[in-house]
């Protein structure tokens, strides 16, 4: 059956021309770009997109019903209606009540056929603190993370934590052992000086000084680090994390050679810092919990590490020698460097991100 000439809401009198797109027969604006779809066609479409086994439908999650009535249904000639996508991604669609009919603007496409993955991806990150985080974090004071979950299994991240945890069983609590094991694999900043002990810039990076040291470390390390591997691919993800951890190094060293003092330093702490810069510029959407006393509240990447970063700084002005803040600081700007160089591919690469990226994301904290 031919399908009636329809004009496109948005240009006034512009044709629209039936393509395909996602196995179904939509008509589409070529100046605009916008598309009609038909009463179902927009929720066979978005089932087909996701690669859904069942039935959909687009109108029962939508979000809020706004007032304003943005364009004229051309099949209908009535008014019609605009709807949040969903309730937590504000990108709006116009229905008409009568024939059920809805219009995308041009430039909304791609987020509304993704309504499947930004509802599950939304569910989660929005989820509420409970009890059981609150416990966990007064006893530990370690953040809860509110995250996406990865789509591939980060076999790295697992593979760094293992080897960090077995290296530390294998000396940690043997002063003797950690003796000889910190003489030739930790960071000496004497024997670098003069060309030896060059590898100590990657194997102190799986160097500990203490059980306490490595939980904070491989904690934050396994909350973050699966999400960024599953971004960034695992071999990627391993290179960024050990030159963060070279250039934290290299920063510390630095610092150290200013005020003529020697250096002698084990941890992950620089690469893992360096992690942190990359996360809170690719995975704004995010929350970690921060204690304020007995207060827990869900704060952006980006809000949290600034506690982070200014903590470090007071530690230097107290001169408190015993941390490495400036490796801290270091792997922290080595990960925001890469973050930016490395921004437009990742999200490029990862679509969802993008999306969630948007103004349109409303993320509950």
């Amino acid at each position: 059956m031919k399908r009636a000439q329809l004009y496109c809401p948005c240009c006034q009198g512009q044709s629209l021309q039936t393509v395909e797109l996602h196995a179904q027969q939509v008509d589409r604006c070529q100046k605009c770009n916008g598309l009609w779809f038909d009463d179902k066609e927009l929720s066979d479409a978005i089932a087909h997109s996701s690669a859904l086994t069942d039935a959909y439908c687009v109108k029962q999650g939508f979000g809020e019903k706004l007032e304003q009535h943005q364009y004229h249904c051309h099949r209908c000639d009535k008014k019609m209606q605009q709807f949040h996508l969903l309730k937590d991604y504000q990108v709006t669609l116009d229905k008409c009540s009568h024939c059920n009919g809805i219009w995308v603007d041009g430039n909304e496409a791609e987020q509304v056929l993704a309504a499947p993955k930004l509802q599950a991806a939304l569910t989660e990150l929005n989820k509420k603190v409970c009890a059981k985080s609150w416990l966990f974090q007064f006893f530990t004071q370690m953040p809860k993370e509110y995250n996406i979950k990865p789509q591939r299994t980060p076999l790295v991240t697992w593979t760094l934590l293992a080897l960090n945890i077995i290296i530390f069983l294998l000396y940690g609590f043997d002063e003797h052992a950690t003796e000889q094991v910190f003489s030739v694999f930790a960071l000496d900043s004497v024997a670098l000086g003069q060309g030896d002990l060059w590898w100590s810039l990657l194997s102190y990076q799986f160097l500990h000084g203490g059980v306490l040291h490595l939980l904070g470390n491989m904690y934050f390390l396994w909350i973050i680090g699966d999400n960024l591997e599953d971004a960034l691919g695992p071999w990627a993800f391993l290179a960024v994390y050990l030159l963060c951890g070279v250039a934290a190094a290299l920063v510390e060293m630095l610092m150290c050679y200013l005020v003529d003092r020697d250096l002698l330093m084990v941890g992950a702490s620089g690469a893992v810092a360096g992690l942190f810069g990359m996360y809170l510029l690719w995975f704004r959407h995010a929350s970690l919990t921060f204690m304020f006393v007995v207060w827990q509240k869900k704060l952006n990447p980006a809000w949290y590490f600034a506690i982070w970063a200014a903590l470090n700084i007071l530690g230097l002005l107290a001169e408190d020698l015993s941390v490495a803040y400036w490796a801290h600081l270091g792997g922290l700007a080595a990960g925001l460097v890469v973050g930016v160089l490395l921004k437009e591919k990742v999200l490029a690469q990862n679509p969802l991100l993008q999306l969630l990226q948007q103004p349109e994301a409303k993320i509950q904290r």
